[in-house]
């Protein structure tokens, strides 16, 4: 019944064909504006114990700098996970021994680059944020170091990185259709948590690389450093003089007016539910023009069921739910509609994915497989199985003697077994089905298996 409603809703015609720009670095709020956390935004000259004291509720531990690089064993290049605007990040260790109360875990850690795109501001909302907000779909911070000029934070590691990295890196396992659809609606609850607080928390710059995955494929939004409060109860947005986040995922109506609301965050969301679904990035400049955007040339295919295959991302293999497609589809259409008022809030995205996870339609079709008969084989007394494995096409091939079978011994039977339908047919033609199946191209099934996703 939900899936029926959800493909009722989502129908909206809208097409967008905005050119959107580059993110530009981040206003100095002002001075006077209190965020829901009731922390005064304007803390740029503040000190490691007073910031520490102004975030009422947060557990989180002031480190030395001293210690972070004990923990990341002086920064070395073997705990190097990666690099992002804000700046370097490290793999660490905190043992228990190093402070009271702080248990033993691994941990990452972000150093400010000081010449990269974010600087004090954005260090600054991340902690303030990340501070007092606990959710299980949102990174936690576990705390910060501030010293000079250096600023630093520490947050629980995450075994399988960004979904940048899990989705869209040549050489990662391709995400299964449920644990794609696992982690849109994870990352769907942490932005709803963020939308429905009592002062609704804008993301601003929700995209792949700030969805954190750990061993679990569990996702985790990260990144708080573009993040702002919403508009107060009488207002219908807030506006900002400078764009910000990341070119591709910007709502059109932001990139135009700088008027932000939540629904911002949905055209984001929807953006990455479409990469989700087709396996491509956003913006691709080596792609064909018309095929640059993602959203320009996807968005129009996703309403039409006909089309959809052509959009699927083909190292899926084909491997995912049809009818489960259908609606993620519809429901990237929707929230990727050019106007705000037509694309739905994340609590109703909640409600379309869940059920998703539940559908029992993905394709279960196995490797080809031709049983040979007998008389294709050298002369041999002895019962025995025999396979083969071409490596190039992941065709197993089985052998089997059957001189137990005397029916099939008299009519020369050929065993195809494709998809797990067996079929049997004459000998006249069994060159026929041979060729037919050997033609067909078997892609590398790299694609980790769903069962463990899958509710009985």
């Amino acid at each position: 019944m939900a899936l029926k409603m959800a493909i009722c809703c989502f129908s909206n015609s809208l097409e967008t064909n905005d050119e959107l720009v580059h993110p530009k670095q981040t206003p100095s709020p002002s001075p006077k504006r209190q965020s829901h956390l009731g922390v005064n935004n304007n803390l740029i000259g503040t000190s490691i114990d007073e910031l520490s004291s102004s975030i009422p509720g947060s557990n989180l531990h002031v480190f030395s700098h001293d210690e972070l690089r004990l923990i990341t064993n002086n920064f070395s290049l073997g705990n190097f996970l990666g690099e992002g605007g804000f700046g370097a990040v490290y793999k660490g260790f905190i043992h228990d021994d190093l402070r009271p109360g702080l248990e033993a875990q691994a941990v990452a850690v972000k150093v400010l680059d000081l010449e990269g795109t974010q600087g004090h501001k954005e260090w600054l909302a991340e902690v303030m944020y990340l501070g007092q907000l606990r959710h299980p779909h949102l990174v936690k911070l576990i705390g910060y170091s501030c010293e000079s000029d250096q600023r630093l934070l520490v947050y629980e590691y995450m075994a399988r990185g960004n979904l940048d990295k899990q989705l869209f890196s040549s050489r990662s396992v391709p995400l299964p259709w449920l644990t794609r659809i696992k982690i849109a609606l994870e990352a769907a609850k942490g932005l709803a948590f963020l939308h429905e607080l009592n002062k609704p928390v804008i993301f601003r710059d929700f995209k792949p690389a700030n969805i954190l995955l750990d061993a679990d494929h569990t996702a985790k939004l990260s990144d708080f450093g573009f993040a702002r409060d919403g508009p107060e109860e009488d207002k219908t947005h807030v506006s900002t003089k400078n764009i910000v986040g990341t070119k591709g995922y910007a709502a059109p109506e932001y990139i135009m007016t700088g008027h932000l609301t939540t629904m911002s965050d949905v055209y984001s969301y929807g953006v990455v539910l479409l990469e989700l679904l087709t396996g491509r990035r956003c913006m691709e400049k080596k792609r064909p023009k018309k095929e640059q955007s993602l959203v320009e040339w996807g968005r129009p295919l996703l309403k039409d069921p006909r089309k959809l295959e052509s959009v699927m991302d083909p190292r899926l293999d084909g491997m995912y739910s049809i009818e489960g497609s259908k609606v993620a589809a519809m429901l990237a259409y929707q929230c990727l509609s050019k106007h705000p008022k037509g694309r739905p809030k994340m609590s109703a995205v909640i409600e379309v994915l869940e059920p998703l996870l539940d559908l029992n339609d993905i394709s279960s079709r196995g490797p080809f497989v031709y049983v040979v008969p007998k008389e294709s084989l050298a002369p041999n007394n002895d019962t025995k199985d025999q396979s083969l494995c071409d490596n190039n096409n992941n065709v197993d091939v089985k052998v089997e003697d059957q001189s137990n079978n005397k029916k099939n011994e008299d009519e020369n039977v050929v065993e195809v077994e494709i998809e797990g339908h067996q079929v049997e047919n004459n000998n006249h033609n069994e060159e026929r089905y041979v060729q037919r199946h050997q033609r067909r191209t078997l892609r590398t099934r790299g694609v980790m298996s769903d069962s463990a996703l899958c509710k009985a």
